[in-house]
């Protein structure tokens, strides 16, 4: 019985730390979605102001290719 006991401790104390894995990971995919989603925001602005696509690309590390499909 005691070890059954141990047992649900330790399968409650590892599922713990693999939600705390998933949120972190969540979390940090989260914030880079929202920095790509500014980038193209501050990019549509500056297309939107007649900035060089080359210009753009080196302000905001958006490739030359999301620009010009910003552009479209």
């Amino acid at each position: 019985m005691r070890e059954s006991v141990i047992y649900q401790e330790i399968l409650a104390e590892g599922e713990a730390k693999g939600e705390a894995r998933g949120e972190i990971k969540g979390e940090a995919v989260g914030e880079v979605k929202g920095e790509i989603k500014a980038m193209r925001q501050i990019a549509t602005n500056m297309l939107a102001m007649g900035m060089p696509i080359a210009q753009i690309t080196q302000l905001t590390g958006l490739s030359l290719e999301e620009v010009a499909q910003i552009q479209r």
